[in-house]
């Protein structure tokens, strides 16, 4: 029997317990790992790019996975959020905006100065030449860093939901999704001297897919492989989407497959409190992630019409439609504020606000999906977890607390409303009837 000691909170010293030595020592791993690749970035490590790499990732992987262990491996099996309200990195505070800078300034570099990276970039270019057969640029670093990310945090997440059958399930979909579909096979196409394509982002989020350009490109340069991939773009756009989200809801997409989605699910984890449940919030949301979607939708049918014509009708303003349309949305929205603002907006900000897929699964979820929360109003006790922990800013509570169904576009089932509530409220269901009849069926 585990006789350990669990660490517990009280009113009058309501913040975490302190680091034990065995986190420090780990901590300190880490810390020797970040700094390798500080060094890299300004230029020091050059002369040994190999080992660098090899030693930086390795003690970063280390101390964050014994990190992770120590931390909850004395403790009971479910959901401990202790003092995340009062930690500085998880509730705005110092830590957080420190983070929120420093991830701010490397989408920055990575969009528009990417010659600062360049002692990066020198690490990297061993690992680049064995995987895909091509020097490092920025776009390489940037992946590798982010399917890193994804799969040590979510190491880490499947640690702390360790009880959930449901969490651990998904976020091995988003590992394996990040992993294989967009970072592996991209990079063993270059090898092969194919395009790098990535499998698991279609049209509108990876909106050139289906963009003239890229379907001449493709169709005209890689015969049958680039027919194929177009097929598969528009099949994944106008097929698959309505047909899965109709049964699952967008959490198919959303919290199993998109590698936005994995990165928040994991990285983004302790930033899920932070965001804004407000009304004014919901409004700003519904506005603006469907303007994105008619922007993108608009930019593709002035870029179609502008090809047909062939430029004799609008010139060359679809061309600036778009390229405006990549620097404000795929550069600044979806990169720097998107990720960048995760201590600061929460993990689904993009998600939330910007995000032209799930615009899209999103309106087919509320008006013809079977999926939904169904909710038992007599079991709910108002503690108020569901909401405090939903990630998309939906007050989960009220409905709970009126037994009513929850049908909202944006809810992407991650499911943790459900992990965090103490009675078993709320269920993540594919029905097979109306929703207004279970609506009566609760009423009765």
């Amino acid at each position: 029997m585990n006789t350990q000691t669990v660490p517990s909170l009280s009113l009058a010293n309501p913040h975490p317990p302190g680091a034990t030595l065995q986190q420090k020592i780990a901590l300190a791993l880490v810390g020797i790992g970040l700094l390798i690749l500080l060094l890299s970035w300004a230029g020091q490590a050059s002369w040994q790019p190999l080992l660098s790499f090899v030693l930086s990732f390795s003690l970063i992987t280390a101390g964050g996975l014994w990190y992770a262990r120590d931390i909850y491996r004395g403790l009971p099996e479910g959901i401990k959020n202790n003092g995340v309200m009062f930690r500085s990195l998880s509730n705005r505070g110092i830590a957080g905006w420190i983070t929120g800078v420093m991830i701010t300034g490397f989408y920055t570099c990575l969009y528009w100065y990417p010659e600062w990276l360049r002692g990066l970039i020198q690490l990297f270019d061993p690992f680049s030449r064995a995987l895909r057969g091509l020097a490092a640029d920025q776009w390489f670093v940037y992946g590798s860093f982010y399917t890193f990310a994804v799969l040590l945090m979510g190491l880490k997440f499947m640690l702390k939901y360790r009880h959930n059958r449901y969490q651990i399930i998904r976020t091995v979909s988003v590992m394996f999704f990040q992993l294989i579909f967009s970072f592996l096979l991209p990079a063993w196409m270059q090898l092969l001297h194919q395009p790098d394509f990535y499998f698991s982002y279609f049209w509108p989020l990876k909106a050139e897919y289906l963009f003239p350009d890229k379907i001449a490109y493709l169709t005209g340069n890689y015969a049958h492989l680039g027919v194929f991939l177009v097929f598969w773009g528009a099949v994944m756009s106008f097929v698959a989407v309505p047909v899965l989200t109709y049964f699952y809801g967008k959490r198919w997409y959303c919290s199993w497959v998109c590698g936005c989605g994995a990165l928040a699910e994991t990285a983004g984890d302790p930033f899920r409190t932070l965001s804004d449940k407000s009304l004014r919030a919901w409004k700003i949301e519904r506005w603006l992630i469907h303007s994105v979607l008619v922007f993108i939708v608009l930019t593709t049918v002035l870029l179609w019409l502008n090809s047909w014509k062939q430029g004799a009708v609008l010139g060359q303003f679809s061309q600036a439609f778009s390229k405006t349309y990549g620097f404000l949305i795929g550069s600044m929205f979806a990169g720097v504020v998107g990720t960048g603002f995760y201590p600061i907006l929460g993990n689904r900000g993009w998600c939330r606000f910007g995000c032209p897929q799930a615009a899209i699964l999103g309106l087919f979820q509320k008006y013809f999906s079977r999926f939904r929360i169904t909710t038992n109003g007599g079991q709910c006790i108002s503690c108020g977890n569901c909401s405090t922990y939903c990630e998309m800013g939906i007050d989960v509570k009220a409905y709970a607390q009126r037994g009513q169904d929850i049908v909202r576009a944006s809810c992407v089932g991650c499911g943790i409303f459900s992990a965090v509530c103490p009675r078993g409220v709320l269920r993540l269901e594919n029905g097979s009837i109306d929703i207004s009849e279970r609506g009566a069926e609760l009423r009765l």
